[in-house]
């Protein structure tokens, strides 16, 4: 029996006291991409390029410690978009946000190596702490989100995420949670919710953190009852969760999506106002360089149309270049545009007048700050936010879940097991678990 076969028996054990007894294993499998293969798709469109070719299960050295440092058993993971992104090199292969990192000082040396373990969630139990580390120790169960900062300047301590150093691990750092190890900073980690599986638990952490920003936040769009939200993808990743905080906070969702199936788990979350927007026939581009403002009037008639006259007080943006300009036309006067993301493309384009005239807001969003994070699965925890798991793979079939993630061939979120030998483990609080079923499964089979 292998050292990570003892971690791996002792969890599954409930022997979270030995833990702290058990040697750390030398190596550990994880999901890289190769600095050697940053050209493999050259010439290809983003459709056309495949994860499953430039995704790799290796056996990697396990990293030293730091300070401040935590190292985590995963039990298990998930897909975000940045995975992907990461996959098929693009916008720039990651090997150089590691190289710029590995500058900043001989700790992040660690990080610029030929090859990156990639992931920006997980779920597991704490193995070791560097020093400095009190607030947690070996045994404790654990989610961890993805912001990364050094915190040496003044810029971040009134908002985290303005550290001059912030980073999203996983993505701009190495050693992320699609493995059976993962390296974290300790104010990364935060409590494992006792009533969900150490799947579904993994599942929330970038996209549930992102949208609660995003949407809730004073630093985002500071939602209040009453207001309606138009939210793009409203069955995905990230707007599954918009739809949820939108309906806790006491605000009107409209939701767009793009098929009667999508349409429909938005109603299972409680939804009403829905818009198919493939349904619609909505083509916001004449062609690759002009867009169609009467599509955008049509569009804006259509929420009007579901709100009994109103206009969005906040759009939950994150497709990008496809629906920016609509965004900014529908989004009432003096309302908000918040975006996070550019999913279709990052060069917006927009009338200036309907955001100038108007009054109207853009606010950019990004990830969220410990507080933020920390808040949004303390949601989690208590069941008033539920996981978006639709579909778990295993760490072997990575580029495959991302593949799907790429071509959008699925809901919600997108899990992995790494150390968990199956799903439906690591439950603690049955009782709490047995009130929220229907929400956390809402996703299952979509």
């Amino acid at each position: 029996m292998t050292h990570l076969d003892e971690i791996q028996q002792a969890i599954l054990n409930g022997r979270l006291d030995a833990i702290a007894e058990l040697p750390v294993p030398e190596s550990y499998r994880g999901v890289t991409v190769h600095a050697d293969e940053v050209d493999l798709f050259e010439g290809l469109e983003s459709r056309d390029k495949d994860p499953r070719r430039s995704l790799h299960i290796d056996d990697v050295p396990t990293p030293e410690l730091g300070p401040g440092e935590a190292l985590v058993a995963v039990m298990a993971s998930a897909i975000n978009y940045n995975t992907v992104w990461t996959s098929i090199f693009e916008p720039i292969p990651t090997f150089k946000f590691l190289r710029k990192y590995g500058k900043l000082s001989p700790l992040a040396k660690r990080h610029d190596l030929p090859y990156h373990v990639v992931g920006s969630d997980l779920s597991g139990v704490v193995l070791r702490t560097g020093a400095g580390v009190h607030n947690w120790k070996p045994g404790d169960e654990v989610v961890a989100h993805c912001l990364n900062v050094e915190l040496e300047g003044p810029d971040g301590h009134n908002d985290t995420m303005l550290d001059t150093e912030q980073r999203i691990w996983g993505f701009e750092t190495n050693f992320g949670g699609l493995a059976e190890i993962a390296l974290v900073k300790a104010n990364q980690l935060m409590p494992k919710p006792a009533h969900l599986t150490w799947e579904e638990s993994a599942a929330p952490g970038l996209v549930n953190s992102t949208a609660y920003r995003q949407l809730v936040s004073r630093n985002g769009a500071d939602m209040k009852q009453g207001d309606v939200v138009l939210i793009w993808g409203a069955s995905g990743g990230l707007g599954s969760y918009a739809t949820q905080y939108a309906l806790n906070g006491g605000a009107i969702p409209v939701c767009v999506v793009s098929s009667p199936e999508k349409a429909e788990i938005c109603r299972k979350l409680g939804a009403e106002l829905i818009i198919d927007r493939t349904a619609e026939g909505y083509k916001f581009w004449k062609s690759e360089t002009e867009q169609d403002p009467k599509e955008w009037q049509r569009f804006g008639a259509k929420i009007r149309e579901l709100t009994g006259g109103e206009d969005p007080d906040i759009v939950f943006e994150h497709p990008g270049r496809e629906t920016f300009g609509a965004s900014v036309y529908a989004a009432r006067k003096g309302g908000t545009i918040v975006t996070c993301a550019s999913t279709s493309g990052y060069m917006h384009q927009y009338d200036n007048r309907y955001l100038w005239m108007n009054l109207k807001r853009i606010i950019g969003s990004h990830f969220a700050n410990y507080r933020e994070s920390w808040e949004a699965n303390r949601l989690i925890a208590k069941g008033l936010i539920h996981p978006t798991l639709s579909k778990t793979y295993s760490l072997e079939e990575t580029g495959q879940a991302a593949l799907d993630v790429h071509r959008n061939a699925h809901q919600g979120k997108v899990g992995v097991l790494a150390l968990a030998p199956e799903e439906g483990l690591g439950v603690r609080d049955e009782e709490l678990r047995a009130k929220h079923l229907d929400g956390i499964n809402a996703f299952r089979g979509a």
